[in-house]
């Protein structure tokens, strides 16, 4: 079980790495990730929405195509909170990029 779960950390560790480096199909998946639980990760449509609006500003129809059909699903409010995660994401410098272990995990 703690191989999985150092399995499931390390795989989410290269996505923010690569989504970092500008990687639209990391950050779609790590849209997907938060939208749908993947490896291990909670559920948060604000964090999903921020990493589909992320993608689709590298360029990701598929982001942009999961950010419209999320935000169907949330209240302005939520929209206008991931809208401020994704530009303060932006504005980070590498060394500032959180590590995948500062992710909340779903139990």
């Amino acid at each position: 079980m703690a191989n999985h779960s150092a399995n499931r950390v390390f795989t989410l560790e290269n996505h923010v790495r690569e989504a970092a480096a500008g990687d639209a199909q990391a950050r779609y998946e790590l849209g997907v990730a938060y939208s749908c639980g993947s490896f291990g990760i909670a559920i948060d449509l604000v964090e999903a929405h921020k990493w589909f609006n992320l993608a689709a500003l590298a360029g990701s129809q598929a982001g942009q195509e999961a950010r419209a059909e999320l935000a169907e699903e949330m209240t302005a409010r939520e929209i206008v909170e991931a809208q401020r995660a994704a530009r303060a994401w932006l504005r980070q410098t590498p060394s500032e990029m959180p590590e995948a272990a500062h992710y909340r995990l779903a139990a």
